[in-house]
């Protein structure tokens, strides 16, 4: 209990931002590679530490990578609510402007950063060289009444995290290994536990849920990505299609020209980015960079 009480030594720096704020922002990969540079953005709860496995496998491919915390979670400043993608987009932006400038750039998100890529991918359309949606949550299946009542669960449950946080409740459940279900080591390991039980980080992980179903409609209203952009997507665990249903992270894919799905059949939602799977995501990468 004590090992998820005690903030660790973050990795990366702080990039300090209008009003004094900071975010923390983690960078690996060759200064000069000729790869593109591939921006990070994590799932609910989650932050930079949720990459190191798959940021330590881009470098060995070639690639510099960037991945950060957003605001008010792991170890950066909290930031100006309501926390939905407008919002996140705008920290998002003045980080790809400080680390990587001009260069052409590859999105890659996981899980409920399929929202905020969506909004990214016409923002930075003219420096983009492809996408890869890691298990993403697309805009569109708000539409099912299923996934609205799953996505208000979600909320409540988060809340719920929050509380429990406050109370001290979470740091046992961190220390017996809950806190790193992704399955990543070292230094990022003891971040991840330490967040799982820090109740800022889950505070405002609470509040970027809580405006998941606003977050969706700004997504949805960004328009689908451009079918002509390079696009990979990656599914976890075994796909099993469901009369009357669609499979919105395949349909993504399909619907780009240069579409691809990369299956991990073997992976859940969240080991997907730990070290036995990276391996895929870098795949994923490379198809969306022109690679592939």
């Amino acid at each position: 209990m004590e090992t998820a009480r005690v903030r660790p030594s973050p990795r990366g720096r702080l990039l300090a931002l209008a009003g004094g704020r900071r975010l923390r922002v983690v960078t690996a990969g060759p200064m000069a590679s000729r790869r593109p540079l591939v921006a990070l953005e994590a799932g609910a709860f989650g932050f930079s530490a949720d990459w190191a496995a798959v940021q330590a496998r881009l470098a060995e491919a070639g690639f510099r990578s960037v991945a950060y915390d957003r605001a008010g979670l792991g170890f950066s400043d909290p930031g100006p609510e309501p926390r939905h993608s407008l919002a996140i987009l705008a920290d998002f932006e003045r980080m790809l402007a400080d680390v990587g400038g001009p260069a052409p750039l590859v999105l890659c998100g996981h899980s409920m950063a399929g929202l905020h890529l969506r909004l990214a991918a016409r923002a930075l359309r003219e420096r983009l060289s492809g996408v890869a949606l890691i298990d993403a949550v697309a805009p569109e299946a708000m539409e099912s009444p299923l996934v609205s009542r799953f996505v208000g669960g979600f909320s409540q449950a988060s809340r719920l995290a929050a509380w429990g946080a406050e109370a001290g409740l979470l740091a046992p459940l961190a220390d017996a290994g809950l806190g790193n279900a992704i399955g990543v080591s070292g230094a990022a390991a003891r971040e991840k536990r330490w967040a799982f039980a820090d109740p800022g980080h889950n505070r405002w992980a609470a509040r970027e849920v809580a405006a998941w179903p606003e977050s969706a409609r700004q997504a949805r209203e960004a328009g689908p990505l451009d079918p002509d952009l390079p696009t990979a997507v990656v599914i976890a665990g075994p796909r099993r299609a469901t009369a009357g249903t669609i499979d919105w992270r395949a349909a993504r894919a399909a619907a780009s020209r240069r579409g691809r799905v990369f299956a991990a059949e073997k992976a859940n939602h969240a080991s997907l980015l730990g070290e036995a799977f990276a391996d895929v995501v870098v795949s994923a990468v490379e198809h969306a960079a022109g690679a592939a």
